[in-house]
């Protein structure tokens, strides 16, 4: 495995920690870092972001598993999270959802054979206005179909290279 975070990294933190009353405040910002080094936040990474912040591990992994986008278990390259809430499903998210598996041929909760994509349901993207709508990513696709979701897939590929 990489090195979690780099030197420089650990002494930022550390740094920021120590001027804070609430060390706590930076649980969400080490995830991030250890999450975008590693793909994912290992159990290593949760004992050293405790051991940074002065807290129990327990505490990082009540953070962790409560925000869907931080990963406690390895994904692929990118993670699509669709939306689940009742605005995209009444507009079409079912059979997009159901599309999106075919195409990929995984299921939720799956990662694609070539590691690249995983597929993750989201209780909301914040797009209910683009509804039927994904995340690739940071990137959020709205008003999809089912026939758009070929030159999606497409374009997060040639990004990926």
């Amino acid at each position: 495995m990489n090195e979690l975070l780099t030197t420089e990294q650990i002494e930022d933190f550390r740094n920021r920690a120590e001027q804070l009353e609430h060390p706590k405040e930076l649980v969400i910002d080490l995830l991030r870092a250890v999450q975008a080094r590693n793909g994912w936040v290992p159990d290593e990474g949760v004992a050293l972001i405790a051991s940074l912040l002065g807290v129990a591990a327990v505490e990082v992994e009540e953070v962790a598993t409560f925000y869907d986008k931080i990963f406690r278990l390895p994904v692929g390259k990118k993670v699509i999270h669709i939306c689940d809430s009742i605005c995209c499903w009444s507009r079409g998210g079912e059979e997009l959802a159901a599309a999106l598996q075919q195409k990929l041929g995984i299921g939720f909760g799956e990662t694609t054979e070539d590691g690249l994509f995983t597929l993750l349901p989201t209780c909301c993207l914040g797009a209910c206005g683009e509804a039927p709508a994904i995340m690739v990513g940071l990137k959020t696709y709205g008003h999809l179909t089912p026939d758009q979701l070929d030159e999606v897939l497409a374009t997060e590929r040639e990004e990926a290279r």
